[in-house]
């Protein structure tokens, strides 16, 4: 070990007259190599150590920039960064791929040695599964994420009653600890009779209630009453689980019956169905391990930063969420899960043209004391949970405050894959970002989601700016209370702007375009094109002098604009829109209470002339003192149904003083390949039309 340090300080001294230090990482490296191009090293951490080692040597203020080559790198443990790590904004330090190349780094494990048993199932005998009670709760076959073995196959199991019994009552709305039974119907528990008693607490189940996802192990089965019981938190009073309540079983043996579902046994046995075409032999098999890829961990209250750090062009995948015991309480959008690449008390650290997939977790979280940091044309993919979170869940002032990070032209896309209820892009207590130009789609709840205050306690979710992005295929069938840009609290300063938003869709009420929730208070709404959603272009709960402007809401299918609870103060401006509809009403709600500014408007419904608003015509709407100004009149877009909404002519939103907005500026940008990987593929947009048409004609519509 001397000798290697020996060459090198030889190296970097070599070298220290240059403001440069080029280190080298290689899949065919060694960590005991000098990090020169013909002796690169094999790690980023060996990277992270040679420079730790420089800095303790030198005297000298120098820029380091770590050149990764292509190929696959294997992480047997997070990649960390602290405070001593850091560069200055003069002498940063950068992280970057190779030109050209594609490195990835894999916080997963390859497993070989499938055999198939007589059934056609792979079986595998994992040692560390036995030996070392390793488990993971997450599979992987050639890159596409396997389904745990579950009932039923598709669709529910639906409650029958839920009864509970409280345990520890504690001192919030949701006792502290309860037991829950579960009722059923008849059949709906006969592939729970064979589960061994050994194997019991590793069943789980999955239930979807309105904006919200729990996930429970079970302690036990009751096949004579037709119920299974478990413990932990007690039921939310405002969001219980109740008769009706959608449920699936899953990791038990007995439900693996279907081609791309897998099961881990409690003695080490991986089970798996495989797809049609693959065999062990073609197939690259992955489990996740590492939790946690990348940390970067400062102190912000102790002024001790990470920062001036750049990561350009590198690829990180596979990052394991473990199932804890509790499992996972509902928590709205996702928000108590951590992060594959994680931050805290870190600034002026940036994201550039890089890859995060194949996560159990959220891609990426500036969480507590972050500030002034830049993720910009990346590719979060394929993701357990959310994209890109920002802030804290709890209110943190001064240096813990996470402020001004730019989310910049950014693909945020098939997120929630394991915990259904995360989001695009989560701006929590966090001031002052900039959330632009991104496409975020194929999310199961909201696109993106501002602020974290529930009413008009003080928010520190204030300035931020979400604008020009292409938020897309949200909500489907499975929760619902849910938008495309979603807010809560007193944002005064945010501006929603020039967004197009389009096919949302609810299991049950919501699927709005934008969704001003609790609280939410001083946020403008403007120059947005919203289409294609379930119960509005636009619903506010309640809230506070906000400005909805400028907007097109087109075909929504059940009302065009929703108000929910009427306040003694003004809780909106709406004005210069254009509101276009084939079906539906055009308001529904409080509107006949709300203190509101409702003018200039333009409502046209282009199948028969009927508007209902809120069971009154428009002359009696206008009679009540709203929409003076207004007019039924056809705004002449060109070809709407088919999502162009250019004018032919000035004459209808002239009457208005509507301002017409550049409808295919928002979204990403870049060149043809960055365009056409933001393009969901054929096969999702289609199943979400299909899973659209069989919501609306099962669902009766109701929370």
């Amino acid at each position: 070990m001397k000798f290697f340090y020996s060459i090198l300080l030889f190296f970097i001294c070599g070298l220290s007259l240059k403001a440069q230090i080029n280190i080298y990482v290689s899949p065919t490296g060694n960590n005991t190599n000098n990090g020169s191009k013909e002796q690169p090293l094999a790690s980023l951490i060996e990277a992270r150590n040679t420079i730790r080692n420089y800095k303790k040597t030198s005297h000298k203020n120098q820029s380091y920039t770590v050149i990764v080559e292509n190929g696959y790198y294997i992480m047997k443990e997070p990649f960390v960064l602290t405070s001593e790590d850091s560069g200055t904004p003069k002498y940063p330090i950068v992280y970057k791929a190779a030109k050209a190349a594609k490195p990835v780094f894999s916080g997963g494990k390859e497993l070989k040695g499938f055999k198939v048993n007589k059934n056609g199932v792979w079986e595998l005998k994992i040692p560390e599964c036995v030996y070392y009670k390793w488990q993971f709760d997450q599979l992987y076959v050639n890159g596409k994420r396997a389904t745990l073995a579950r009932t039923p196959n598709q669709g529910f199991l639906k409650l029958d009653k839920v009864e509970q019994d409280i345990w520890k009552l504690g001192s919030s709305r949701t006792p502290e600890k309860a037991e829950q039974q579960l009722f059923f119907g008849k059949d709906a528990l006969k592939y729970l009779a064979s589960v061994r008693k050994d194997e019991i607490n590793r069943v789980r189940f999955k239930a979807f209630h309105k904006w919200d996802y729990t996930l429970r192990h079970i302690d036990a089965i009751n096949i004579d009453s037709l119920s299974i019981i478990t413990s932990g938190e007690g039921m939310k009073p405002w969001n219980e689980l109740k008769k009706g309540g959608r449920i699936i079983l899953e990791n038990y043996k007995e439900a693996l019956d279907i081609a791309g579902e897998w099961f881990l046994s409690g003695k080490g046995v991986l089970y798996y169905i495989p797809r049609p075409g693959e065999t062990p032999e073609n197939s690259t098999v992955i489990a996740p391990v590492l939790e946690q890829l990348v940390t970067v961990k400062g102190n912000a209250s102790k002024y001790n930063y990470v920062e001036n750090i750049s990561f350009e062009g590198l690829s990180f995948e596979y990052c394991h969420y473990k199932i804890p015991k509790s499992g996972s309480e509902p928590n709205q959008a996702a928000a108590l899960l951590n992060a594959a690449i994680y931050l805290e008390g870190a600034k002026n650290i940036t994201f550039s043209e890089c890859e995060i997939s194949k996560t159990g977790q959220h891609a990426l979280w500036f969480e507590k004391g972050c500030s002034t940091s830049l993720v910009e044309n990346t590719y979060l993919h394929n993701l357990g949970g959310g994209g890109i979170y920002l802030g804290a869940s709890k209110a943190l002032k001064g240096r813990e405050h996470t402020h001004h990070i730019q989310i910049n032209n950014n693909i945020i896309q098939s997120g929630g894959q394991e915990f259904p209820a995360a989001v695009g892009v989560w701006v929590g207590h966090s001031s002052d970002n900039k959330i632009t130009h991104n496409d975020i789609g194929n999310f199961y709840y909201t696109g993106v989601s501002v602020g974290w205050v529930w009413g008009y306690k003080p928010s520190l979710a204030k300035n931020n700016i979400i604008a020009y992005n292409k938020i897309h295929h949200i909500g489907w069938d499975l929760l619902s209370d849910m938008a495309g840009v979603y807010t809560l609290g007193s944002s005064e300063g945010t501006v929603v702007k020039n967004n197009i938003i389009h096919h949302i869709h609810a299991y049950s009420y919501g699927g709005w375009g934008m969704y001003a929730d609790e609280g939410s208070t001083g946020i403008v709404f403007k120059n947005n094109l919203v289409y294609n959603t379930k119960t509005g272009g636009f619903q506010q709960n309640y809230g506070k002098e906000n400005i909805v402007k400028n907007n097109i809401l087109a075909y929504a299918k059940k009302y065009q604009l929703q108000c929910t609870i009427a306040e003694a103060h003004k809780s909106f401006t709406f004005t210069n829109n254009i509101v276009l509809f084939n079906k539906g009403m055009v308001l529904k709600g409080a509107w006949n209470q709300v203190i509101a500014n409702i003018n200039n408007n333009i409502y046209w419904n282009s199948k028969e002339n009927k508007y209902n608003f809120n069971e009154l015509t428009f002359k009696d709407w206008q009679n009540k003192g709203f929409d003076k100004q207004s007019f039924l009149i056809d705004p002449n877009f060109k070809d709407p149904i088919n999502a162009d909404f250019r004018f032919k002519d000035k004459k209808s939103y002239k009457k208005i003083n509507f301002i017409p907005f550049d409808i295919f500026k928002p979204g990403v940008y870049g060149n043809k390949e960055w365009l056409e990987k933001a393009e969901l593929s054929k096969f999702i947009t289609k199943s979400f039309d299909e899973v659209v048409q069989r919501n609306l004609k099962l669902n009766p519509g109701r929370g």
